[in-house]
């Protein structure tokens, strides 16, 4: 009898002691991810003072954080599985990370923009601004709705959150069109309105050169954007099999799809910074991180 009953005992201590991730983390992966994003961290400090673009700290700067946050967050679930405290840190943490990071990367594309040429793009140095202020808006309204739905149904959550990683995917797909478009018109001299001011043959010549410059840092963005649409994906997928699914369940994916192409997002930055390329170019009137706040 003894035997018949203690099974089913052993069977339910073993899957609460799982927690909310249906897996237990592995401890020494999340070592791996906090010391990762914490010497980005440091490395992006460094060169944000030496090239004197503060703009990086609200954005690539405050996404390691928050992804340091995230995976101290999974490193206290590997010790306490069963903890709730920890999994909410770390869904917030980690899905709100890439938000800050693609306004970096809109502030760049900003910048381009303004050097090669605002003709050439549909939208202007001002309305990348509002579009990056309406992106951190929209989804932090979302990660807030979700706080405020907490002690509710746990799939209204899940869907609030979704809605979150579906505004970065927008958002995303809004700064690949808008940079495709514009690297298309500038390559073949095509603006945007037809009655611009035409470009003499000197300042077209300029303008090569700067592109020459330029184009390797727009390499670096395209291998950024890359990471960061995998990585959306995989979240949309995850989310939207619910909190008991095969994909929210399996470590490996969230390891591959989620923490590698972060790491690769900020690394490639370091890498192919903005510094030294924006840095050669004339210096024109600026746009960063700044001009959000209503500062020049």
């Amino acid at each position: 009898m003894s035997t018949t009953t203690g099974e089913p005992t052993s069977q339910v201590t073993a899957a609460e002691s799982v927690g909310p991730y249906n897996y237990v983390p592995t401890e020494w992966i999340c070592i791996t991810f906090v010391t990762l994003f914490a010497i980005n961290t440091v490395l992006h400090l460094f060169q944000s003072r030496k090239f004197r673009m503060w703009w990086l700290i609200p954005t690539v700067i405050l996404a390691d954080i928050l992804e340091i946050l995230g995976w101290s967050a999974r490193l206290w679930s590997s010790i306490s599985p069963a903890l709730l405290t920890p999994f909410e840190i770390q869904l917030v943490g980690t899905i709100l990370a890439p938000t800050p990071f693609l306004a970096a990367n809109f502030v760049i594309l900003g910048k381009i923009i303004i050097q090669l040429g605002p003709q050439y793009s549909r939208l202007s140095p001002k309305l990348l601004q509002d579009v990056i202020c309406l992106i951190i808006q929209a989804v932090g309204g979302a990660y807030a709705a979700n706080e405020v739905n907490q002690g509710q149904n746990p799939d209204n959550g899940g869907n609030i959150m979704l809605v979150g990683v579906t505004i970065q995917s927008c958002a995303m797909a809004l700064y690949v069109l808008c940079a495709g478009e514009f690297l298309l018109r500038f390559l073949n001299d095509t603006p945007v309105r037809k009655n611009s001011m035409p470009v003499s043959d000197e300042k077209r010549r300029a303008k090569i050169v700067e592109w020459h410059i330029v184009k390797w840092l727009i390499l670096g963005l395209v291998i950024q954007m890359f990471c960061l649409i995998v990585r959306s994906a995989y979240r949309t997928v995850e989310l939207s099999n619910g909190w008991s699914g095969p994909i929210i369940s399996t470590e490996a994916y969230f390891n591959v799809f989620d923490g590698l192409m972060m790491i690769i997002a900020v690394y490639t930055m370091n890498l192919i910074h903005p510094g030294p390329f924006l840095g050669t170019l004339p210096e024109k009137p600026g746009f960063g991180f700044h001009t959000l706040r209503g500062g020049e």
